[in-house]
């Protein structure tokens, strides 16, 4: 899954180049941002699993399900608030890494509308780890895979050579609201097989 990382953010800055280093270093900015909203709900996520994982392994489906149920509010809380960040003062977070005037044109609407996928991030981020909880880390890698290689590389591309560099951000949220999807899917899927014959 790391590995998995590192090839999205190759491919993105390869597609970003198309238009200047600027625009690679507005990604890498943001990288660096995000990971304040994000590691919070990293930190939720490892409290998560354990529950989650003992209370599978005593068949208590309830508190599997409370507990996935408050983590995902929580998560997306935490987004929520992220977003707003990310909405209100844009300027101010690029400006802490450069203030030239290209940086700050490129990066304003580009945090503004990737962070737009942080709601969906959060949701997706607390499903992921319900899967590995219950022994589907298969399923968390799937999910992975789709998000940063199938969806996000390929849809950056087909905007950067037909809408230009502010709709290559875009396609964070279109990846993450597709990898909710399949989460949907995989959760119901996992529901049925796993937990809908325990004991309430």
């Amino acid at each position: 899954m790391q590995s998995i990382v590192s090839v999205m953010t190759f491919l993105l800055n390869k597609i970003l180049l198309m238009f200047s280093s600027t625009a690679v270093s507005v990604l890498g900015v943001y990288f660096k941002l995000q990971s304040f909203i994000f590691m919070p709900v990293f930190g939720l996520n490892n409290g998560m699993i354990p529950i989650v994982a003992y209370n599978y392994g005593a068949r208590k489906k309830k508190r599997i399900i409370d507990t996935t149920k408050l983590s995902v509010m929580i998560a997306v809380g935490i987004m929520l608030v992220g977003l707003l960040i990310f909405q209100v003062i844009p300027a101010t977070l690029i400006r802490m890494f450069n203030d030239s005037p290209d940086m700050v044109a490129i990066g304003v609407p580009a945090l503004r509308i990737i962070s737009f996928s942080f709601i969906f991030a959060g949701a997706g981020i607390v499903s992921s780890s319900v899967f590995q909880a219950l022994g589907n880390g298969l399923y968390s890698l799937i999910m992975s895979v789709v998000r940063q290689i199938v969806f996000i590389v390929p849809t950056a591309y087909l905007f950067a050579i037909t809408l230009g560099l502010n709709a290559v951000w875009f396609s964070f949220p279109i990846a993450e609201i597709s990898s909710i999807l399949l989460a949907v899917y995989f959760l119901k899927k996992t529901y049925d097989r796993q937990l809908k014959g325990l004991p309430d």
